[in-house]
């Protein structure tokens, strides 16, 4: 097996601040664990058109992956209106403000526990 890669909250914490880099707006955090074997954490934040989405989301994959985290997945990247990238235990939402209203993906996974982007932050 290979090296270990930096713990789940600090890959976290990355995503997050690569994502405050490119002005991300409206940033949350819901920690899925205890309800979805999908992933540990939802990250969940929105843009205000196609290019800063694009941009968000490759500061994230570039972010993720020189820590050793590469993407899985990614989805949505060119027309850019929700852009997802599954890094396995983390899965990446970057939304438009209209699609990220009508998706609603906090009141989707509101038996997540929400969790402040400071506390992932300081561990990155």
């Amino acid at each position: 097996m290979s090296e270990p890669m930096m713990n789940i909250k600090a890959l976290a914490g990355k995503a997050i601040l690569a994502l405050e880099d490119k002005k991300a707006e409206d940033v949350r955090i819901i920690d899925i664990s205890e309800v979805s074997v999908i992933a540990d954490y939802f990250i969940i934040a929105n843009g205000n058109n196609g290019s800063q989405i694009q941009a968000m989301a490759d500061e994230v994959e570039e972010k993720l992956y020189k820590a050793g985290c590469p993407l899985k997945q990614k989805e949505g990247y060119n027309n850019a209106n929700w852009v997802l990238l599954d890094f396995g235990d983390i899965i990446v939402h970057i939304f438009d403000k209209e699609n990220r209203l009508f998706y609603d993906l906090e009141r989707i996974w509101r038996d997540g526990k929400q969790i402040l982007p400071e506390e992932l932050k300081s561990e990155a």
